[in-house]
């Protein structure tokens, strides 16, 4: 769906011209009765009809039959009948006018029986005939602050005001939970949508209507499953270019999670990181908790990210200067040192006998002197070495606090020109009373975070997120030539002809070599007078590898031999390997790779891999045969640009090793960053064949790189494109 279809979709879903609860029922608690009471409650100004063909009358009023007995055309369907009856209702209101419907019902393959999934179709195939703009199914209800639309179930107060939240998700408890805890910090939210199963409209659809809200300052989404990758991607980026910041909670970060999002939504949930690879290529930042997306929100509705990591800190207790400095070191925050000039004002200003160090304990000294307080504000900014300056304050909750309250109002004053954010944090987190929240409101620049850690993490995650969005944005490299991509292209087909899901060893390398990757020289003897010949061409000393398609893991089998010197030591490694091939495998080895043997290094592992959700991922760091134990790499999402490539190498801790760990002579990672843009080149030319690629141990020396074992992975035909 292009932007304007899913603008003209959304948009007639929250502000129709009048509604049809399809499936009314006055029973005590009933979901229909929820919704007629909320849509009169929040006075939504435009006609709401009841629609059920047992009924003539309800809530003392007239019900209709059916479509035709309506007084005017229906526009928009509220959904509360059985899902055996959903499709056909949904053909009959489009035939008679409607543009959108909220379907409540479930039972659409949710739980991935027979019958659901065979209703879940018939849905999708009503919706693709008649082009309704559809929330749900199996959704509570949305709102729209603008339209005054109100069909949550939700029987609590809401804020109907508006502000610069949007929120969708495909859970409705999440969402309505959530709106609860931004209201309660003085964040109201213009549009909620509970996007359900997302068979109508997704997500992306939302955030696309969003972006173009003059409103909303920030979006946030609950997704257990994304639906659509490149729509979201688009969507995100339409967010980012429109100035809006796009907060995500994303189900799916441990097996159970995964587990309960494929219940719950009946798709394959994604793995969290290759999301968070995509998320951070399109500007989205993703939330562990409830409480983290509460705190961005909160950040980002009045601050913008700052330019760096690099903190200052004013605060009012010893005890609070301690918490921050540990807080920061968990997160990858830095409270440097000032400048000598920086360091000299704020001891004068604090008094005779002060030792500033950041951060600064003010103390005695800002608690009773507004110049004082003033004086350290003005210094902090000014240093060359700060990105943001975090203030101790917290709002008070009643009258009395006139010194708290004065000072809020000196830092929205410094807040609201500064180029540098200027943020509050409190001691631990606490709640809000309507004289706090009026406070709040009067101080619109300067964010008001709870307790340390959260209010860095906070911090981090915005800063962050800016960082990643500039690597992506970096120019992307040159495609690799044409007869690489031959090369791949015919083995694949050759592989698939064969009946084959993945390359061998030598295969891999053949075409990984083709695009740059770099290779030991080697070559693939089918026979003991190949293997000599080859030891004669290739010098010594040499490695011998045993070929064979049953063969798994070519170490653990035996059929693995180095530092080969001699001829002697050729012909009994071939007869040790063919042994040990025959016993692991029941079968002859189809010969050896006879290659060079690398020099000692460090091991790495260099990999490509087809999210179901994100598609293709990179990855990298430590490899060999620790890979899966130490788990020591990070992600990326394609496309892949030197950039990228590097910092991502940077956020691993062998990357510690590269540099030179504990005097150890340094390495030069241009080899593996030219690994990663091979593959990079590979999946340009041929992604859409492709289920996986690794390099591993990719061997980094101090000349040069090694790809000492490769493995492609042919996609299955049947997939579908992602």
């Amino acid at each position: 769906m292009d932007c304007t279809d899913a603008r003209a979709k959304v948009g007639a879903l929250l502000a129709p011209r009048n509604i049809v609860l399809a499936g009314a029922s006055d029973r005590p608690g009933s979901w229909a009765s929820r919704v007629w009471r909320n849509l009169h409650r929040y006075g939504f100004p435009s006609p709401v009809f009841p629609m059920n063909p047992g009924r003539s009358e309800i809530w003392d009023g007239p019900c209709y039959r059916d479509f035709a007995a309506l007084p005017e055309a229906p526009d928009h369907l509220v959904v509360l009948a059985p899902a055996a009856h959903v499709p056909d209702l949904l053909r009959k209101g489009a035939a008679a006018g409607a543009r959108s419907a909220t379907i409540f019902s479930a039972g659409f393959a949710e739980g991935a029986d027979v019958a659901s999934s065979a209703l879940g179709n018939e849905l999708r195939s009503a919706l693709k005939e008649t082009g309704l703009a559809v929330s749900g199914p199996n959704c509570l209800g949305n709102f729209s602050a603008p339209s005054k639309l109100v069909t949550l179930t939700e029987d609590r107060q809401l804020n109907l005001a508006g502000g610069p939240i949007a929120l969708a998700g495909q859970s409705g408890g999440v969402m309505v939970f959530l709106n609860q805890s931004l209201e309660e910090r003085g964040l109201l939210a213009a549009h909620l949508v509970t996007s359900g199963d997302e068979i109508g409209l997704t997500i992306a659809d939302y955030i696309t209507f969003f972006a173009h809200e003059a409103q909303v300052k920030v979006i946030i989404v609950y997704i257990e499953a994304l639906r659509d990758r490149d729509a979201f991607r688009s969507a995100c980026l339409a967010a980012q270019a429109a100035g809006k910041f796009v907060v995500a909670l994303k189900l799916g970060g441990s097996d159970a999670g995964r587990s309960a999002a494929m219940a719950h939504t009946g798709s394959l949930a994604g793995s969290m990181e290759a999301f968070d690879a995509l998320a951070a290529d399109c500007g989205v930042i993703r939330a562990d908790t409830l409480d983290e997306v509460v705190e961005l929100a909160e950040y980002l509705v009045h601050a913008r990210p700052p330019e760096g990591l690099n903190v200052a800190a004013l605060t009012l207790s010893g005890a609070y200067r301690g918490l921050l400095l540990d807080a920061g070191a968990r997160c990858g925050l830095h409270f440097p040192p000032f400048t000598p000039e920086t360091t000299s004002r704020l001891e004068q200003a604090l008094g005779v006998g002060s030792h500033v160090s950041n951060p600064v304990d003010g103390g005695f000294s800002v608690l009773t002197g507004e110049a004082a307080y003033r004086a350290c504000i003005e210094s902090m900014l000014a240093d060359p070495g700060v990105d943001l300056l975090l203030i101790q304050e917290a709002l008070p909750r009643a009258p009395g606090s006139q010194r708290a309250e004065k000072y809020i109002r000196i830092v929205e004053e410094y807040a609201a020109k500064s180029v540098k954010p200027i943020v509050f944090g409190t001691l631990a987190s606490h709640g809000q009373t309507d004289y706090s929240r009026s406070l709040r409101a009067a101080a619109l620049h300067a964010p008001f975070l709870q307790e340390a850690n959260k209010a860095l993490r906070t911090i981090r995650h915005a800063a962050e997120r800016d960082r990643r969005l500039r690597l992506a944005s970096a120019p992307a490299p040159v495609a690799a030539n044409a007869g690489a991509r031959e090369k791949a292209r015919a083995m694949f087909g050759r592989m698939r002809g064969d009946g084959k899901a993945a390359l061998s060893e030598w295969e891999s390398k053949q075409v990984l070599a083709a695009y740059g990757a770099p290779c030991p020289r080697e070559i693939f003897a089918r026979s003991l007078q190949d293997a000599l010949e080859a030891a004669r061409t290739l010098g010594r000393p040499l490695v011998m590898k045993g070929m064979s398609p049953a063969l798994q893991h070519k170490t653990e089998a035996g059929a693995v031999r180095l530092s080969l010197m001699s001829e002697q030591d050729v012909r009994d490694a071939w007869a040790q390997i063919d042994r040990n091939v025959r016993l692991a495998t029941g079968r002859d080895m189809d010969g050896v790779i006879v290659a060079q043997q690398a020099p000692e290094g460090i091991e790495l592992v260099v990999g490509l891999h087809r999210d179901p959700e994100c598609g293709l991922t990179f990855m990298v760091g430590a490899g060999g045969v620790t890979l899966e134990l130490v788990k020591d790499v990070s992600f990326a999402a394609a496309p892949m640009n030197a950039e990228k490539a590097r910092d991502m190498l940077a956020r691993t801790r062998v990357a510690q090793l590269i540099s030179g760990f504990r005097g150890a002579e340094p390495l030069d990672a241009s080899p593996v960053v030219e690994a990663i843009l091979a593959l990079n080149a590979l999946a340009a030319d041929a992604g859409d064949e492709i289920e996986s690629v690794e390099i591993n141990p990719l061997r980094l020396t101090a000349s040069g790189a090694f790809a000492l074992d490769a493995l492609i992975i042919l996609r299955a035909r049947e997939t579908e494109p992602v």
